[in-house]
């Protein structure tokens, strides 16, 4: 640990920080932490069963900026989605490696065998993630797009009606989203997750405001946000039953009959133009909040957020300031130090006195 007078030559390392013009921030809940990412850096913070709070900073290039796509609408937003969905898992694995490690010292210590530390596992490997990647992509399309038409197709008799077809398999989606997340935020571990999620957004909110990122200022503000996931997926569900409704009438113009395979096989291919909609929707929505038109759009997604935020404690909001100042790059890296842990990638404890 560096001594306080060796702190004073630090300034940002985020090269895209600039205080008079605030970036754009995203972020998400992972297990007992926070992942932040800002523009050319991401930052996990997670708190471990000891109270100390571990840190993982890395750089981070989006496919938009790597190929020049942030300018091309939709397009920008289904590519988007694919990074945040590859960077989440990864950053959900680490959590889960961290929280791993500690219950199985934790385990050691009791059995009294005198182990201060556990056997290290092997890291994250690509192929590991792009499988899991592709195991909740599958898991994800077959609960929220392939159960609502196939219930539609066997339960109602719409085939000549795409609109109505396509309202009654929208209504089964979101039935899906609800229920299962009202049954997973009784979970006491999912809970603290959601308060993570809270965490996460007054962190955001409070930097978006410009507010001292401190845990009694960040904890005033709100813990919904119009840029959330949740309302994304909400905007997803509405738009599919748009789209796909076209896109049915558009086919009974060249079949007889919709059947459920010729429904997947025109629907699926069009779920990334659905997500690149929906985040175009979100992001002008987001701008807008203020207005009629923005605040109707966002309403959904803070009811939902209700479901999906609690509101988190001091600690909670502790860790998702850290998260934030790393990946803003304006954390001092003096206030962390190197701390061995079962992961390939480096990892700091962060010195929260």
């Amino acid at each position: 640990m560096k001594k306080d007078s060796e702190r004073s030559t630090w300034t940002p390392t985020n090269p895209e920080f600039d205080s008079n013009n605030p970036m754009q921030i995203g972020g998400q809940a992972v297990i007992e932490g926070v992942m932040m990412r800002a523009p050319g850096l991401v930052a996990t913070a997670v708190r471990r069963m000891n109270g100390e709070i571990v840190v993982r900073q890395h750089p981070f290039q989006s496919l938009n900026e790597k190929f020049k796509l942030s300018k091309i609408p939709i397009v920008r937003g289904a590519v988007g989605l694919g990074d945040m969905l590859f960077l989440g898992i990864k950053t959900l694995n680490w959590s889960a490696e961290i929280a791993m490690h500690d219950a199985e010292l934790e385990e050691a210590k009791k059995k009294g065998n005198g182990m201060a530390v556990i056997p290290k596992r092997k890291g994250q490997t690509t192929l590991t993630l792009v499988v899991t990647l592709v195991v909740a992509l599958t898991l994800g399309i077959a609960i929220f797009f392939v159960a609502p038409l196939f219930l539609t197709s066997h339960l109602f008799d719409f085939d000549e009606t795409a609109l109505a077809f396509n309202l009654v398999a929208g209504g089964f989606r979101i039935a899906i989203l609800l229920l299962y997340l009202g049954a997973i935020s009784r979970m006491k571990d999912i809970r603290r997750v959601f308060q993570y999620h809270g965490a996460e957004h007054k962190a955001v909110f409070a930097f978006e405001l410009n507010d001292l990122l401190a845990t009694e200022m960040v904890q005033k503000r709100s813990r919904f946000h119009p840029r959330c996931g949740t309302s994304f997926l909400l905007i997803v569900m509405f738009i599919a039953i748009l789209s796909f409704s076209v896109l049915d009438a558009m086919m009974l113009d060249v079949v007889d009959e919709l059947t459920l395979p010729i429904r997947l096989a025109t629907h699926l291919p069009f779920i990334p133009i659905v997500g690149g909609l929906a985040y175009e929707i979100i992001k002008f929505s987001a701008k807008h909040s203020a207005t009629r038109w923005g605040r109707v759009v966002v309403a959904p997604g803070l009811w939902l957020q209700r479901i999906t935020t609690k509101e988190p404690d001091e600690s909670q909001i502790e860790v998702a300031i850290v998260a934030l100042k790393c990946a803003l790059g304006i954390g001092d890296p003096a206030r962390y130090e190197y701390s061995p842990q079962p992961v390939r990638t480096p990892i700091y404890s962060a010195d929260v006195s």
